[in-house]
């Protein structure tokens, strides 16, 4: 099976082209927002450790740690992680809870539990078999990983809060969609929900930045 891979700057511009001509909702948000960014990282261990450390922080956080992670551990592959303890782990700004999902994470790839070469073929349905079965990896995890480190151009997360948030301003929606919602509005976005997830995040960020800049 084959899938449309979104690679550069040129696969973003296409989905938006496609998305412009059958959606007046996808129309109006890239009228606002432009082309969005192509948010493209790592496959493998070090795109799952992205994942981990990005969940439930804001962008400008889960950047900052992740920067010093990649710094301190060269290269960071699984067994290179035991070399590291908890404390140093912890002092890089990872919770407790992640670190231990890192080292889960590890023993799984370096005892055979996890065949990490089998994400880049398998189907959607299959990646999140596979990585909701890990520890401290859910639906969410699962989906960004389809998106960002493989790059295929129908992933969407629809159980991100700020996906939601932006479908429900960008819709007009009286209430925030909840995935399965979400997931069924997405539809009509197929095959570049991809593309469509990004224009909806850079709408809710222009949107915050438009909130933050009103007179209280």
């Amino acid at each position: 099976m084959s899938w449309r891979i979104i690679e550069t700057e040129a696969d973003i511009s296409a989905g938006v082209r496609a998305l412009r001509r059958k959606c007046r909702h996808m129309r109006l948000i890239h009228d606002q927002v432009g082309d969005p960014p192509l948010r493209r990282h790592a496959s493998g261990f070090p795109g799952l450790v992205r994942i981990v450390v990005g969940q439930q922080l804001s962008i400008a956080s889960a950047t900052a740690i992740w920067s010093r992670l990649e710094a301190a551990i060269v290269p960071l592959d699984a067994s290179r992680l035991a070399d590291f303890d908890d404390e140093f782990l912890r002092g890089l700004g990872l919770s407790r809870s992640k670190v231990a999902t890192l080292r889960s994470l590890a023993e799984a790839l370096e005892g055979g539990g996890l065949d990490i070469a089998e994400l880049d073929q398998a189907d959607d349905a299959r990646i999140h078999e596979i990585l909701t079965g890990l520890r401290g990896f859910g639906p969410w995890s699962a989906d960004i990983y389809i998106m960002f480190c493989l790059g295929r151009s129908d992933g969407f997360a629809a159980g991100d809060l700020a996906l939601q948030e932006a479908a429900r301003i960008a819709l007009g929606l009286e209430q925030r969609p909840g995935a399965e919602e979400l997931a069924a509005i997405s539809e009509r976005w197929r095959p570049w929900r991809g593309v469509a997830a990004r224009l909806l995040w850079s709408h809710y960020a222009f949107n915050r930045k438009l909130s933050s800049a009103l007179p209280a």
